[in-house]
């Protein structure tokens, strides 16, 4: 894991660069020498936080319309109101 140290002029300047660089580490942006921000892989956050894909994260994934899928009829549902 590689750590890189941004000051915020380099990060506004260079955002694409601090992105790859976030891909092997995490990137510390200084504001006047102190860090000030810390930008991560939505991968490493994950991991960090213990975040769990949501059903809606899984459903948007790419690739899915691909996927054949046909759900089975169902007769049970709809039934007759009795009075």
């Amino acid at each position: 894991m590689t750590i890189t140290t941004l000051s915020s002029r380099e990060f506004n300047q260079h955002a694409s660069d601090a992105k790859k660089a976030a891909s092997k580490g995490p990137v510390i942006i200084t504001d006047r020498g102190r860090p000030a921000h810390v930008l991560l892989s939505i991968e490493d956050y994950r991991k960090l936080t213990g975040a769990k894909q949501k059903i809606a994260d899984l459903l948007a994934m790419p690739g899915v319309a691909d996927i054949e899928f046909e759900a089975p009829k169902s007769h049970d549902l709809a039934r007759t109101a009795k009075f």
